[in-house]
């Protein structure tokens, strides 16, 4: 080098470089090297367990590896409305359904963004508190049931985004979205679709059901969400459900989880089966002889994970009985830690951004802001005869009546999370109106009875051994065996945890039990009604003699005994509980039963300027797999859709007084209101609306928010317009093949403004495989700001078999008074395409029939330019 110059910067640039910082090359395990790309590490990773070690890991609570310092982790856990069943307090948006009713993408996006921050933020917290591979605090959720609604009696319909195949497939892909983030390298969490596929009840046989339908319901229904979240979505996990496919578990199918799930959509995530479906195999299917051949037969299938703690340690034994090899199990457990790696498990927090997640985020106002407005946006308003609503602020008297205006467990739902606070009607309602107007509350009814407990304050009561209140013995097991952890005096009995949450000292709420004793003393001769409460198992004896028993797994259960007394004497009261799994909760209340008056009530209330009755159905009566001794109800399914008769004849008597009366229902399914359709001048549908219901209810009765929600399933008007439960041909069902008369149909909902359409632009033909521009100017022509959900339907002129008409398009808009907007859709091939009844998807040549408005069509739309209508030609 001739230029000394040169030489110099050249020693210089060397002497920069080598006093960098090396790069970090003392790593134990390839795995342990972030640098390395993510399937090099989980080959290493995979290649140094042993056979023991692998299955082990393919259980959802899958063990320490400590040896090679891989932590435990518990896959289990849920977020279908926010964070749930995690022991520290979360945001708690919605339900499914409700959610599913704003018919807005961007919100469930933006939901969906806001649980997995709060998600990240506990998993941060919970290693550093220690818990660690504890369950509910993992990032794997259980999260979208993508499953399609078909039948309202089911119980667990609340959870899904209704009976729309394309309502479904969007609003899951916007929620899988905004849980997984959009890190090209990292998941902020990881979303998993089920139950994979054509489930939804009945709840009692869902272990045992065997479902067949044709391809064409498959393809046509079933199927279509399920596609859209693996094949466009890219949902991390698909969970396998509980029935049988044409003879085989689904968990077990080669149809679903084989030939389609994993040949033709190519879905490299994970599996994991639903819990204890493996079990099923061999203990309810009798498909298999026993758990050997169950879990051979699931992971040759493709189902990586056993949700269960039982089937899948069969698996040492089916690789030594040649059942199953050892290079097989490798597939599933690489595919399992692959998505542990995705989250950033095994990686510095400084290189994982979602780990650096704080925990002011649980709860943070943005979050609380979009609980409220989900709950805002998910009201559907069905009737407003001669607009009764908004109702004034004004007024000096408004009753509040029924067993949902102050009921927090409606409020929040099933798969939830507990938040610092639950709003409910009457307390939305009360904060709405001040000091001004004069709120009066009377529960009324239980959601199926004229006669309720009405409940008083015995503590003062209760003693035992001259000390006041109830003796309390805890123990670390569910047996109430061995030393109690804690045994110490409380003032009653009145306990609610979720899993995981500290009960006692350092004891979590995670399988324990406990013992409640104390002395009731009676002030007075007559008959007391004591009534526990629990969710899992309890049993209640008094004076030794066993009174109540519900020891068996007991999903917010309630029982109830008369206790004849005598006054002065004292009777001894002993409640023993355990936690099986989930929420624990115990209750001892005392009370009397009263029946309800109606007219009496109604006469009392002559001098109210309105009267709200708040009710429907609550998650206490529809859920998974539930024990209900309810006349309607059976195993968290209904029997009728029908609104229980008890709330009609009440409605009936609040008619009477000739005062405004707004029914406001709860509920997570289509009830049949046919009187109330015909005879109540304003209704609401509230669904079970989260932490901000009440607010949100308050806000619409009163005027402060214009609802513009839309039925996502649709509201039969009696039982006969359903078919058999357990038949799953979608032969009249659902607003695509429902032949009948509706009373709200799909797509249904009411606003304080009015919306009109026109200028519906298409093309007046187009070749078959080309895209259709379709434009239509929406106008608010009323006299109030408000949103309105444009609804795009297709109606196909064919001789083969196919909708009456589908959903291929929605947009939630905002317009203000006088405002107009042009509102576009883009049709591809896929959306103008039918199924086949051999389950292939063609686009037939032919007219089809474009309506673009706020509902579906009919006369009565068509004529108050409600919506728009052309006929396109498929060449």
């Amino acid at each position: 080098m001739k230029n000394p110059l040169n030489l110099l910067i050249v020693l210089i640039l060397v002497a920069t470089a080598s006093c960098k910082s090396p790069k970090k090359t003392d790593y134990t395990y390839v795995f342990q090297d972030p640098e390395k790309s993510i399937e090099v590490r989980v080959d290493d990773l995979v290649s140094k367990l042993t056979l023991e070690e692998k299955v082990a890991q393919m259980l959802n609570a899958a063990p320490a590896i400590e040896r090679l310092g891989i932590p435990a982790y518990d896959w289990w856990n849920e977020v279908l409305h926010g964070v749930a069943r995690t022991p520290y307090k979360v945001t708690v948006f919605p339900q499914a359904i409700g959610m599913a009713a704003t018919f807005d993408t961007l919100s469930l996006f933006h939901m969906a963004d806001y649980s997995a921050l709060e998600g990240r933020a506990i998993y941060n917290k919970a290693i550093a508190d220690g818990k660690e591979g504890q369950r509910y605090v993992g990032l794997t959720y259980w999260t979208p049931n993508i499953n399609i609604f078909r039948d309202p009696r089911w119980g667990r319909g609340q959870e899904t985004y209704g009976e729309d195949p394309y309502l479904t497939a969007m609003l899951g892909k916007a929620f899988v979205h905004g849980l997984q983030g959009d890190d090209p390298k990292y998941l902020k969490a990881a979303a998993c679709a089920k139950h994979y596929a054509v489930h939804s009840g009945p709840e009692p046989l869902r272990h045992v059901f065997d479902v067949t339908v044709s391809k064409y319901d498959l393809w046509d229904t079933y199927l279509p969400a399920f596609e859209e979240l693996v094949v466009r979505g890219k949902v991390a996990g698909v969970m396998c459900a509980y029935n049988a496919y044409q003879g085989q578990p689904c968990c077990g199918s080669d149809l679903l989880m084989t030939d389609i799930l994993r040949n033709q959509w190519k879905f490299d995530g994970y599996v994991t089966s639903d819990c204890w479906a493996i079990d099923d195999f061999y203990k309810n299917h009798k498909t298999h002889p026993d758990a050997v051949s169950a879990s051979a037969d699931a992971v040759m299938h493709g189902t990586d994970l056993d949700c269960g703690e039982e089937a899948y340690k069969g698996l040492v034994q089916a690789v030594k009985e040649g059942k199953i090899t050892e290079k097989q199990i490798d597939v599933s457990v690489k595919r399992l830690f692959t998505i542990r790696f995705k989250l950033g498990m095994f990686d510095p927090v400084s290189m994982v951004k979602y780990a650096q997640t704080p925990v002011s985020v649980l709860e943070s106002e943005p979050h609380r802001a979009h609980a409220l407005k989900m709950a805002q946006q998910s009201i559907v308003l069905l009737k407003n005869q001669n607009n009764v609503l908004p109702l004034s602020k004004k007024l000096k008297k408004i009753a509040v009546l029924g067993p949902n205006a102050d009921n927090e467990i409606s409020v929040l739902g099933n798969y939830n999370g507990t938040p610092s606070e639950v709003v409910t009607a009457l307390k939305g309602i009360k904060s709405k109106l001040g000091s001004g107007t004069e709120v009066v509350y009377e529960r009324a009814t239980t959601f199926t009875k004229d006669t309720l407990l009405v409940y008083r304050d015995v503590t003062a009561q209760y003693s035992l051994d001259g000390k006041k209140g109830v003796k309390a013995e805890y123990f670390s097991n569910k047996e109430l065996s061995g030393t109690p952890v804690v045994s110490r005096m409380e003032q009653d009995i009145n306990h609610s945890w979720q899993e995981g949450e500290t009960v006692v000292n350092q004891m979590k709420a995670y399988s324990f039990s406990a013992r409640y004793t104390t002395d009731y003393k009676a002030t007075e001769t007559g008959i007391i009604t004591f009534e526990v409460e629990g969710d899992d198992g309890y049993r209640f004896t008094i004076d030794g003699k066993e009174v109540l028993n519900a020891w068996t797994r007991n999903r917010w259960g309630a029982k109830s005994f008369k206790l004849q007394t005598e006054k002065g004497k004292s009777y001894r009261l002993v409640i023993e509980y355990y936690q099986d799994g989930g929420k624990a909760s115990i209750k001892l209340r005392a009370g009397d039963f009263k029946k309800t008056n109606f007219q009496q009530l109604a006469n009392r209330l002559k001098d109210a300027d309105a009267i709200i009755y708040v009710g429907g159905i609550s998650p206490q009566l529809e859920g998974e797999e539930m024990k209900v001794n309810e006349v309607g109800f059976d195993g968290g399914d209904r029997t009728s859709i029908l609104l229980p008769g008890v709330q009609t004849e009440i409605m009936k008597a609040l008619q009477s007084t000739g005062k405004p009366l707004v029914f406001v229902m709860m509920t997570g399914s289509a009830i049949a209101t046919p009187w109330e359709a015909e005879n109540v001048p304003a209704i609401v549908n509230a669904w079970y609306g989260g932490q901000s219901a009440g607010t949100a209810i308050a806000d619409v009765l009163f005027g402060d928010y214009n609802p513009a929600g839309r039925l996502p399933v649709t509201f039969y008007g009696k039982d006969s317009d359903l078919p058999p439960f357990n038949d799953y041909s979608m032969t009249n069902r659902t607003y695509r093949y429902f032949t009948g008369k509706p009373l709200f149909e799909f797509g249904h909902g009411l606003s304080y403004t009015n919306f009109t359409y026109d200028q519906l632009s298409i093309p007046a033909n187009v070749k078959s495989g080309n895209n259709v521009s379709v434009k239509v100017r929406v106008t608010n022509s009323g006299s109030r700001d408000g949103d309105e959900v444009v609804q795009l339907y297709l109606s196909h002129d064919s001789k083969d078999k196919t909708a009456l008409r589908s959903l291929k398009g929605f947009k939630r808009v905002s317009l203000k008074k006088g405002e107009s907007q042009v509102i576009s859709f883009t049709l591809n091939p896929q959306d103008l395409a039918i199924v086949g009844e051999d389950g292939t998807a063609r686009q037939p040549k032919g007219k089809v029939l474009i309506t673009a408005g706020g509902s579906q069509p009919n006369q009565s739309a068509i004529s108050q330019k409600k919506v728009a209508q052309k006929v396109l030609t498929v060449l």
